[in-house]
């Protein structure tokens, strides 16, 4: 039993699963954070460009 508890406490990888699975988390906040900005700019951008052809068009 104490073999076992042993090898139980030496076993990274599920420490290493873990670290994995955060490092893909912040990845993805990251990604998600840039999206909605740009998304947001290109929003802007096109509402720019609408009324300059708008304003051309009178």
């Amino acid at each position: 039993m104490k073999n076992l508890f042993t090898r139980f406490l030496k076993n990274e990888s599920g420490a290493t699963a873990i670290e994995y699975g955060l490092i893909a988390a912040l990845i993805s906040v990251a990604i998600i954070g840039a999206a909605t900005t740009l998304g947001t700019n290109i929003g802007e951008t096109f509402g720019t460009i609408s009324t300059k052809l708008e304003d051309a068009n009178k």
